[in-house]
């Protein structure tokens, strides 16, 4: 199944099966922060970049395996799902498939398009980000396309609000010395109050990302800040959980995959794939030494990525 993946532990969703509906790197964005790369293709046009029949196939594939297990389906991936021209119509075609709750996790650039607000009206939840609400700093952290606008895209949500009966949770990524600062908290805060979101989520860097210099928030400066955002804003929390083992087939591969869209911990892998960690360890080395995979240590943790990030 090449648009689907997981189910992966996720801190806002539990267990969650993921889709893909843009090839990896396709955004609108650059974001310093990044877990799976640098942008390589950053565009605001829509296009059905991969077919809807062919995503949907992958769903109802993994559905069968996995239908009993998750706890949402998740359309985010490897880039701005939103881009795909076919959103709606992979929205209405899961919808069709499963009862499960979904969930669409977006940066928010598209919603001040009328089209892309009507075609998210099907989700259960909406998770959109919105890491700055002055143009300075929206332009330092996300990298966005030339054509946006952080009015714009504040307008967009405002409007989605507005227009959407679910829920949205919004996410805000902080960067120490980068958009922690008080006067754009205070930015925040008022584009927050105009937004209207059901939570409010902080988030920081907490796995290696394409910038070196994108560092974390401490527990106790993340905290000022949702004192600071009020109430209804919550920090995200590691998840918790138990994994649901993955059949050993190809148990490899399955680990490379996972390693391709982002850097992961052997405690990752040993929740996402149901496995003892002690095995997790013994597959890593060898991918190690046949050199597909690499290691480096990030807030004294240790990372698994591949050999060669595009």
């Amino acid at each position: 199944m090449k648009y689907t993946y997981g189910p992966v532990p996720s801190r806002r969703l539990g267990i969650s099966l993921g889709v893909d509906l843009v090839p990896k790197k396709v955004c609108s964005y650059d974001c310093i922060y990044c877990q799976i790369g640098r942008t390589t293709h950053q565009s605001v046009e829509r296009r059905e970049y991969i077919p809807a029949s062919s995503i949907l196939q992958d769903i109802k594939e993994a559905l069968k395996d996995w239908e009993n297990d998750v706890d949402y389906i998740a359309i985010s991936g490897s880039g701005e799902p939103t881009l795909n021209l076919k959103t709606g119509e992979v929205i209405q075609g899961i919808k069709e498939l499963t009862s499960l709750p979904l969930a669409v996790i977006t940066n928010g650039s598209l919603l001040s398009r009328e089209e892309v607000r009507k075609e998210l009206l099907l989700a259960d939840v909406v998770m959109p980000s919105l890491d700055a609400a002055t143009p300075y700093v929206f332009h330092t952290i996300n990298r966005p396309h030339p054509s946006l606008e952080i009015k714009d895209i504040i307008q967009g949500l405002v409007d989605f609000r507005k227009e959407y009966k679910g829920r949205i949770w919004l996410e805000i990524l902080l960067c120490r010395g980068v958009n922690d600062a008080a006067e754009e908290i205070e930015a925040l805060k008022e584009a927050i109050q105009a937004i209207r979101p059901d939570k409010v989520q902080l988030n920081t860097v907490v796995r290696p990302s394409v910038e070196d210099y994108a560092f974390p928030l401490t527990p106790k400066r993340l905290e000022k800040v949702r004192t600071a955002l009020g109430e209804g804003t919550e920090i995200i929390a590691e998840f918790e959980g138990h994994g649901h083992r993955i059949p050993s087939e190809n148990l490899e591969e399955k680990v490379i995959r996972l390693i391709q869209r982002r850097p992961v911990t052997p405690d990752d892998l040993s929740k996402i794939l149901g496995i003892h960690d002690l095995e997790i360890i013994k597959i890593l080395d060898k991918l190690t030494k046949e050199g597909k995979i690499k290691y480096r240590v990030f807030n004294q943790r240790l990372y698994y990525e591949v050999a060669k990030r595009a």
